[in-house]
């Protein structure tokens, strides 16, 4: 095989990790709750803010500013949902997705308003790894293995732990968990908090690879609502799956023509997939 084909299918598969995470955070929030955070690659931009800064201005080691990310993050997410999505939870579906446009908007402002519109940039790269003869960025390598452990971990929560079983449960039929015992409310918050950590940790994966700037999340917002809904709104599986062979489909969509490219070959694949199976290919 083409060594440069097999680096791009490589590099198909380090992508389709690092989209795995925030298309599972957007999958729980919306299997539990039942609305989509438009404004979620939004909460993943301010992840981003939170490490540049507390590394390159505060001088904390970057451990430690990943590790504040995530709870920076959970507890936004937290606030987005007890401010803008609670009170609308018996309203329209459209009012929902409108109220969290605007929250997009609003922390897309609230960003240029604070960093301006420059781009800023961690400063940290990895060493390449060479693997016969294809070479692999150490930097991709590393945030992969780490949104398939953030990935091992929300699934090992939420199928050993009481609260991962009854967010399962409400996800599959929220009229009749009250009925035995489940609070609802609490577990909207606890998923939301959830959803809000993934897009922390998300964060801190992508800030090693991409500049941040107020509007980074158009970079990878669309695509990752898009692997939702191909792998089926709410299937966390699905999801999981889509986000793999979205990734493969736009590294080698770079090697046959070139990035734009492969992004218009990507919309085009999902168009086509929503006319075969409008729920998505992994839809139940």
């Amino acid at each position: 095989m083409d060594p440069f084909l097999l680096e791009a299918l490589l590099n198909g598969v380090l992508l389709g990790g690092v989209f795995a995470l925030p298309v599972l955070g957007l999958n729980l929030v919306f299997g539990v709750v039942d609305v989509v955070w438009l404004c979620y690659a939004e909460l993943v931009m301010v992840g981003m803010y939170t490490v540049w800064f507390l590394h390159t201005q505060a001088g904390w080691p970057l451990a430690l500013a990943f590790a504040t990310c995530l709870p920076v993050v959970a507890a936004l997410g937290l606030l987005l949902h007890l401010l803008v999505v609670r009170p609308l939870l018996s309203a329209a579906p459209i009012n929902q997705v409108l109220a969290t446009g605007g929250v997009l908007f609003v922390l897309q402002g609230a960003a240029t308003l604070v960093f301006s519109t420059d781009f800023r940039s961690l400063g940290v790269e990895m060493p390449p790894m060479e693997l016969g003869e294809v070479f692999v960025s150490g930097t991709k390598l590393a945030a992969f293995v780490a949104a398939l452990l953030g990935a091992a971990a929300l699934w090992a929560f939420l199928k050993f732990t009481y609260v991962g079983t009854a967010i399962r449960a409400i996800a599959r039929d929220r009229e009749v968990m009250p009925l035995m015992g489940v609070d609802p409310r609490r577990i909207y918050l606890i998923a939301s908090a959830v959803g809000g950590a993934l897009a922390g940790l998300a964060a801190c994966l992508l800030v090693v690879q991409l500049d941040v700037h107020p509007f980074v999340g158009l970079s990878f917002g669309p695509i990752t609502f898009m692997i939702c809904v191909m792998g089926g709104l709410g299937n966390m599986l699905g999801g999981f799956l889509a986000a793999f062979l979205m990734g493969l489909i736009v590294s080698t969509g770079g090697f046959w023509w070139n990035t734009e490219m492969s992004y218009v070959v990507a919309f085009l694949f999902f168009i086509l997939v929503i006319f075969v199976r409008p729920r998505g290919l992994f839809a139940r």
